[in-house]
């Protein structure tokens, strides 16, 4: 495991010598543009592990991405080695469907702290939800960022990430239940009391085997632009511009046949895969 080696992986060149925001919101950045939030091996007959140096060796020199549990563990490694100070959370994600959060802590983030100031550090919530740059944890502060507004208010004893995004404008069809609105949404909730990989264990190993469990349904894959983001869900294939007239997303959605999924996957999001991959888009909730 080499520094310089994820440096390259998400097209960062320095300098790196000081553990300063500058260079945390760059390193942030630079990592959500160039490494998808994907499930893919769920989908694949691969099994998911904690294990930082399989995590490392799959999305570092293998090319690929990963969820929460992949690309914030290997965060924070990234952190540890520059020399921040920071701290693992675990956080309940909010189902805008059944109006309440998780049971359990199925979202890791990291905490940093700069100069007596704190930021929560995300780079794989994905799709919609995704922040490009670490958030200040104030209560309240609205914190604009390209794919909306972000801000934080307590609820249920947690700290809670709350985003206003745009409305959506459809470039090919008038609507669709997979994409956000421009109301404010829930994104998750947490505590500051520090976690350690091994809670996330068991919560890992029911994502990738519960019926029930909406990333066991639906083969996702998703990456940040320079302008926006684009998602792979099962067959659905869609494209959205932020800020594409004022107030607005445009969104392109097309269906991809079998036979063209793995060319998107390597043209889109620069992912090949070992393993005969099985799209999956069974029914379920999950927003765009």
């Amino acid at each position: 495991m080499n520094l310089d080696e994820y440096f390259e992986r998400i097209c960062f060149k320095g300098p790196v010598h000081r553990a300063d925001l500058d260079t945390l919101n760059r390193v942030h950045m630079n990592h959500v543009l160039s490494i998808p939030f994907e499930n893919l091996s769920i989908h694949c007959g691969e099994w998911i592990t904690m294990d930082l140096d399989v995590i490392y060796d799959k999305i570092v020199r293998k090319g690929r991405g990963g969820w929460c549990f992949e690309n914030n563990l290997l965060f924070s490694w990234v952190l540890k080695q520059m020399g921040y100070t920071f701290t693992m959370l675990g956080s309940r994600v909010f189902d805008i469907f059944s109006n309440q959060f998780s049971s359990k802590k199925n979202h890791l983030i990291n905490k940093v702290d700069i100069d007596g100031v704190s930021y929560i550090v995300d780079v794989s919530y994905g799709v919609y939800g995704q922040i490009w740059r670490p958030l200040e944890l104030t209560l309240g502060k609205e914190q604009q960022q390209e794919p909306g507004v972000f801000r934080f208010v307590q609820e249920e004893g947690m700290w809670v990430l709350e985003k206003r995004g745009r409305k959506p404008i459809f470039q090919n069809e008038s609507a669709s239940d997979l994409l956000h609105s421009s109301e404010i949404q829930k994104l998750y909730g947490f505590t500051l009391t520090p976690c350690s990989p091994n809670l996330f264990l068991e919560t890992s190993n029911t994502l990738q085997t519960s019926s029930e469990s909406v990333l066991k349904n639906k083969s996702i894959c998703s990456l940040q632009t320079p302008k926006g983001f684009r998602a792979l869900i099962g067959w659905n294939y869609r494209e959205v511009t932020f800020s594409y007239e004022e107030g607005t997303d445009l969104v392109d959605k097309r269906n991809i046949p079998d036979d063209e999924i793995e060319k998107v996957l390597k043209d889109k999001f620069n992912i090949s895969l070992e393993n005969r991959f099985i799209p999956v888009n069974n029914q379920g909730h999950f927003t765009l």
